[in-house]
């Protein structure tokens, strides 16, 4: 599917109509030699198409409430969609009550006029960075796909969604890299917002003090959309700002240790291209990040929080959820009260900390994740892998929640090769900014630049 702009072209000249577009999505999910079953927990064909047939009449009558206007998009199963019970991945939360209203990111999206098809598998309960999911199935990287690759989660279904052309874009949610992993496996660009800055209301949680929503899209521009259409501001785009004379700082600290050799040249054949438009790069070290990332093997906000919120679901449903999942929440219980406050304080120094060294940059850059997409076997076919809780896949991209800044995942690989993503974090508040300076950086690093 084109991207969301290249769309709402098409269908401002009358060359489709949102009929035509939601049509062909769903029949994308419906496709059993496809990934639709396993990327889609609830499909809304009935009342997807009706509201493309409405959308359809309100633009002949001359309203189109904005860029998304008619465009088919998919929700995460973690956020409230009215009359349904939100399942957040997982088969124990069947029985409870159905949402009494849409979450307001998912009204916000309707009020934009976009065309909801269904909501998306996803990690139980978003914790976890592999995307598996033993309930619903374990939807299939877009890379590799004979094979069979992970798709990043915890916004699996979300990615191979836009992959698919099952939609134009997928809302995701980010605890720890939940939409940026997904989208650097898939060759997609994901957003994560300052924490706070949109609104989670209606989202269920997973860390009150870490989670935010953002898009996974096919580019930047697309992001920058549905993020203004999220925050309720103006749906327009920033301009892509020139990248000559922007100062970009690569942190050394953790973050570029034990690349897999196919990240690292993509890595840094895209700061050579970055360089040759004109970005002043250096090299900095940040013993902050190390801080954190010892931390965050701990006493990462999460675990508390996720054993607070569940605790009472693992005394008495633990049997059926996911093992991976039951055990990374009973960890929380370890942690005494006294660790957690003293942990908060600590976030609250380090970001202090780390916003002296980083503000005299437009941006830091480093690789999304480590790693290309790993085999789902790996994870599945041995005791050892269903007990792998695969760190690496979080330690870059949580840096950004915990520091609780915004960051954008661009694809730097080249067309045809493993899926890899470069990381563009912003200070707290910089949403605006470091989009406009995603859209030039991948017009000069993605495959499709």
């Amino acid at each position: 599917m084109p991207p969301i702009a290249a769309l709402a072209r098409e269908l401002a000249e009358g060359r489709t109509t949102s009929v035509t577009l939601t049509t062909a999505a769903l029949a994308r999910i419906e496709d059993k030699q496809g990934e639709g079953s396993r990327a889609f927990i609830r499909v809304f064909r009935d009342s997807a198409l009706a509201a493309a047939e409405a959308s359809d009449a309100l633009r002949k009558a001359g309203i189109v409430p904005s860029p998304l206007a008619g465009i088919p998009v998919s929700v995460k199963d973690l956020c409230d969609v009215a009359g349904y019970t939100t399942l957040a991945g997982s088969i124990v939360m069947r029985n409870q009550p159905p949402a009494k209203k849409d979450a307001p990111v998912v009204s916000r999206l309707r009020e934009a006029g976009a065309v909801v098809v269904g909501t998306t598998n996803m990690t139980e309960f978003a914790m976890g960075g592999l995307g598996l999911n033993p309930h619903y199935g374990n939807v299939k990287n877009t890379y590799d796909r004979k094979t069979g690759r992970v798709p990043g989660g915890s916004s699996s279904g979300a990615a191979v969604s836009v992959t698919d052309g099952m939609a134009a874009m997928g809302l995701g949610t980010d605890t720890a890299g939940s939409v940026r992993i997904p989208a650097a496996f898939n060759g997609l660009a994901g957003f994560k917002p300052t924490v706070g800055r949109i609104p989670t209301e209606g989202v269920f949680p997973l860390s009150t003090t870490l989670d935010s929503v953002g898009p996974l899209a096919r580019t930047v521009e697309c992001c920058a959309l549905v993020d203004a259409v999220f925050a309720d501001e103006p749906v327009i785009a920033p301009e892509p700002m020139p990248l000559e004379g922007l100062r970009f700082a690569v942190p050394t600290t953790v973050m570029m240790e034990n690349l897999e050799p196919a990240v690292a040249a993509a890595f840094e054949a895209a700061l050579k291209k970055l360089a040759k438009a004109g970005v002043r790069i250096e090299q900095i070290a940040m013993p902050e990040i190390a801080e954190l990332a010892a931390m965050a093997r701990t006493r990462f906000p999460s675990m508390v929080e996720g054993y607070s919120i569940h605790r009472e679901r693992l005394a008495n449903a633990a049997a059926d959820m996911d093992p991976r999942i039951v055990g990374r929440m009973q960890a929380g219980a370890k942690i005494p009260g006294y660790e957690y406050y003293e942990g908060m304080r600590f976030l609250d120094d380090v970001r202090k900390r780390a916003a002296r060294v980083t503000s005299r940059y437009d941006a830091l850059v480093f690789p999304t994740v480590a790693v290309t997409a790993p085999t789902i076997s790996r994870f599945t076919d041995t005791e050892e892998g269903r007990n792998d809780f695969f760190v690496i896949l979080i330690r870059n991209a949580s840096v950004a929640n915990l520091l609780e800044r915004c960051a954008l995942s661009v694809p730097c690989h080249e067309a045809g090769a493993a899926p890899v993503g470069l990381t563009l974090m912003g200070e707290r508040m910089a949403d605006k900014r470091i989009l406009a300076i995603g859209r030039s950086v991948e017009a000069a690093v993605s495959p499709q630049g």
